[in-house]
Order: structure tokens, then sequence, then C-alpha cells
């Protein structure tokens, strides 16, 4: 069982590693979109598109980045007592808190599959079973969500990888919760 543990935080830390340091560099092309946003407006016809597309890369930059950022131990916590406890204790303490971050992220990712369906015109109660018949290619898609905005984009691709990065964190949350496991056990990670 421990060395299916480690083969799993191995797997799943390294590809959050390889996402998280690509999602990384969102932060230039949000830079880019906002000064472009800037320049347009200062010296050409102001573009529609511009901070709603920055908004869009937001998201992209956040939700990807949030699984490298538990990862690196970069997230906040309040120090004030958990620093000063042994690594047992502390192991104690994040696995009680990441099964309630895991409960967290499956409502996050039920509701994000819900929301998707919505958004790719499944108006119905099985959101789970309309997307599987859409990647296997036995549903139909019906009228597909926008933005209200001007520009109005699809909204369907932000909340496909809203999906994704959650079921990212949600794997890296079971990774960690396996690395508590294993120190509890008395073993190096």
């Amino acid at each position: 069982m421990q060395g299916v543990m480690r083969g799993y935080i191995r797997g799943v830390d390294a590809l959050n590693y390889r996402v998280g340091r690509v999602a990384m560099y969102g932060i230039f092309l949000l830079m880019g979109i906002l000064l472009w946003s800037s320049v347009s407006k200062t010296f050409f016809l102001p573009t529609l598109w511009t901070l709603e597309m920055a908004q869009f890369v937001m998201v992209g930059y956040y939700i990807l980045g949030g699984p490298y950022s538990i990862q690196m131990g970069s997230n906040v916590r309040m120090d004030l007592l958990y620093g000063d406890w042994s690594v047992r204790r502390k192991a104690w303490f994040d696995l009680l808190t990441v099964c309630f971050l895991i409960f967290y992220l499956c409502v996050l990712i039920y509701g994000a599959v819900s929301s998707t369906a919505y958004s790719l015109g499944y108006w119905k109660s099985e959101p789970f079973s309309f997307l599987l018949g859409v990647v296997t290619g036995g549903e139909e898609i019906g009228t597909l969500e926008r933005s209200s905005s001007v520009w109005r984009p699809y909204l369907w691709p932000i909340k496909l990888l809203m999906i994704f990065g959650f079921c990212l964190m949600l794997m890296q949350c079971i990774s960690e919760l396996f690395k508590d496991v294993l120190r509890l056990k008395g073993e190096d990670i």
C-alpha cells in the first residue's frame, strides 16, 4: 500500500509541478492583454474583448496554479500555533484539514460540472452523464451559453478549464493526504 501511495505522490506531484510551471507564465499573458487594453484606449479605439479576456486568463492562472501552490506549501497558514508543533502533530492537523478541503473540492467539482453542462445547453438533472455523452459522441450539444457582455464569448472553455483545475487540485490534496499518512507512520517523503 505504501508503494502505491508513493507512486501516486510522485505522479501527481510531477504533473502538478509541470502544469504549475506553465501556468506561472500566464501572468505575462495577462500583463500583455492589460497593456494592450491601455494602449488601445489611449491611442486607438477601445477594444471590447480585453478586460473580459484578462478575467479569463486570471481564472486560468489562479485555478491551474492552485495545485502547484499547495504542493510547494506556499498557501497561507495561521502560523501562531502551527509553527511550534512537532512534525507528527502537524501531520495530524494537516490530515484533518485536508479532508475538509477534499470535501469542499468535491462540491466545487459537482458545481463546475453542472455549470459546464448548462453552458453547453443541457438543462436537465444529470450533468455527469450528459458530459460523458458529449465526450463519447452520444449526446447532442444544445444552445451554447455566451457572456452577457458586448463581446459575447462562449463560456464553456473557461468552465471546462475550471473542472480540469479543480480535479488537479483534488488530486494534489489526495497526494498531501498520503504524505501526511506516511509522515504519521514515521517515513520520509
